[in-house]
């Protein structure tokens, strides 16, 4: 059975591209582009995926970035953090180092925007391009296709990976300068944590009310209360399932981004910093892999 859902892919000139990280999101990512028809050469930090990954889509895997960016068109990567981006792009075996002039480097990391600025500069050093371009969509978008990317960076170099990228996205839009793409991922984030606590309260509230929470969901979901957290959590949190999704730890990794970045612009995140508190409390009860909608869990 294949990892990622069949898909309608608007014609595009085949390019030659690499994608390195091959987690939940990049494996499918990787494999939408390969579907997609383009040219796919794959690194992973642990060989075993790639081999995996080649073995369902074809393609090549290489041992170094380095090695899978030499003659790519565009390469693609999604990471766990800034120290993991910049592992895979600078020094001798870095992307960097294997890419041609004119090429573009495109992250789907959520990362910071400080070290998306800082690749940006050090790619245009080297006659490269970069674009930070987080997504969301979870794993469930990566695996459909249809993720929503928010990018920064030069418009010359998001107009030529944009009609690459839809390959695995639904919508792939440029929102500024280098950096801006993972702010727009940090206001993603805010909405996201408020949104769970404040379901969370709701359906506990219901349940202790002595409310059929299903039926309650289906109703309000047609009112002013409905969200995609409502519909696609609602009933599972319902239902006391959370192995599926956005784990708690990753939440708190990007709500620890988002925090460092209030701090710096002068933002006032109030609920944000308390969610991500009550976050803190379902690690400290084991929940670190559960998905974010676990929240509920600190209050039954």
């Amino acid at each position: 059975m294949s990892s990622i859902a069949s898909k309608t892919y608007e014609p595009v000139a085949a390019k030659k591209v690499a994608f390195l990280g091959l987690g939940v999101m990049g494996f499918p990512m990787a494999g939408h582009l390969a579907k997609a028809g383009h040219s796919v050469t794959v690194y992973n930090r642990s060989p075993a995926k790639s081999q995996a990954w080649v073995a369902e889509f074809g393609g090549t895997a290489t041992t170094t970035p380095r090695e899978a960016a030499v003659g790519a068109d565009i390469v693609f990567s999604c990471v766990g953090n800034d120290d993991d981006l910049r592992s895979i792009t600078l020094g001798a075996d870095g992307a960097f180092a294997g890419m041609a002039p004119g090429a573009v480097f495109v992250d789907h990391t959520t990362a910071s925007a400080d070290v998306a600025r800082e690749l940006y500069t050090a790619a245009k050093a080297l006659g490269l391009a970069f674009v930070d371009a987080p997504v969301s969509g979870g794993q469930a978008g990566a695996q459909n296709g249809l993720l929503t990317v928010m990018c920064g960076g030069d418009a010359p170099a998001f107009d030529a990976v944009q009609p690459v990228g839809m390959a695995f996205s639904r919508a792939f839009t440029l929102l500024g300068a280098s950096g801006a793409g993972q702010l727009a991922k940090m206001v993603n984030q805010i909405c996201i944590a408020g949104m769970v606590q404040g379901l969370s309260e709701a359906i506990a509230f219901g349940q202790k009310a002595g409310l059929d929470m299903n039926q309650v969901l289906d109703v309000i979901g047609k009112g002013a209360a409905q969200s995609w957290q409502l519909d696609n959590r609602g009933k599972t949190m319902v239902a006391d399932k959370f192995d599926f999704g956005f784990a708690v730890d990753w939440m708190r990794k990007d709500l620890g981004l988002v925090l460092d970045e209030a701090r710096r612009n002068g933002a006032r995140l109030p609920v944000t910093a308390l969610v991500d508190q009550f976050y803190a409390d379902v690690q400290a009860a084991g929940g670190n892999r559960l998905d974010t909608s676990s929240l509920i869990k600190r209050l039954k």
